[in-house]
């Protein structure tokens, strides 16, 4: 290793991951040397990065593909404070947040039904609190070309339970899904006034999906759950995705309880996350 040409070791570290290029350079001098190459740091970055930066809401000052690298492995703002972008660290591959003001929230603008304000927990300038509805539908929408291709994607919503205020949303499951050209995935979730940690199942729909040699026009039932996060908001899975890159395809994710009468609230919402799998 120590004889090969540094943007030799270079290209052979641009086919393995950043989390492992930081491993390797522990190994040798050379490949340390070879880690700190600007080339190689714009591999692991999005082809795109220019064109993200561009709408960051504060400006990004780096002096290395390296150090901008980093810089976006935590979420920064962007498109005016609506939407956050990340890259995963192991990865690289991309992450988004959607911010309540970027969904469709039925009856939102109305502040009978809504109350939007600020949370000094949230990324977020405001949150969108649910004071009373009968009606609970929650809609994002991302497109394709904006995400990582021949990358398995999972969104969720990102809420909290304002357990003193909570109503109604335990009467009822809500329904949850993901939509991607003929393929989607549907689920529901139970909500609880104290901990959202009931399990819901998820129905995952493909044309001609064929698994164990059986081929399903059904899909099949998995079990997951609603997880508190470190930041203290609670995540819901919504459903799973593949995007293959190809062609340009809209990805609607939705989180809806129509079918009940009765009145809810004390749902906080604070945005729609989709990061890799």
């Amino acid at each position: 290793m120590e004889v090969l040409p540094e943007d030799c070791i270079a290209h052979i570290l641009s086919r393995v991951t950043p989390q492992d290029v930081c491993r390797f350079t522990m190994v040798a001098s050379a490949i340390r040397d070879a880690a700190k190459s600007q080339v190689l740091w714009d591999k692991f970055l999005p082809p795109d990065y220019h064109q993200i930066i561009s709408r960051s809401v504060c400006p990004l000052t780096f002096e290395s593909k390296k150090e901008l690298f980093f810089k976006l492995s935590a979420p920064i703002l962007i498109d005016g404070g609506l939407k956050t972008f990340s890259i995963e660290k192991a990865t690289g591959k991309k992450c988004y947040t959607l911010s309540a003001r970027d969904l469709y929230i039925a009856w939102s603008s109305n502040s009978l039904f809504w109350c939007w304000k600020p949370c000094t927990k949230s990324r977020f300038s405001e949150v969108v609190e649910l004071r009373m509805t009968s009606w609970l539908e929650i809609e994002g929408k991302i497109n394709t070309r904006n995400l990582s291709p021949d990358t398995h994607y999972r969104a969720y919503l990102i809420t909290e339970v304002a357990h003193y205020r909570a109503f109604g949303l335990d009467v009822l499951p809500c329904e949850v899904s993901v939509e991607v050209g003929e393929s989607h995935s549907q689920g529901k979730i139970n909500f609880s006034h104290n901990k959202c940690i009931k399990p819901c199942f998820e129905r995952t729909c493909r044309p001609n999906e064929v698994k164990e040699g059986l081929r399903s026009n059904f899909g099949e039932y998995i079990s997951r759950f609603c997880l508190e996060r470190k930041d203290g908001w609670l995540e819901i899975e919504l459903g799973e995705f593949y995007n293959d890159g190809n062609y340009e395809k809209e990805v609607k994710m939705n989180l809806r309880e129509v079918n009940g009468v009765h009145l809810k609230g004390g749902l906080i919402v604070e945005g729609i996350e989709i990061r890799p799998i």
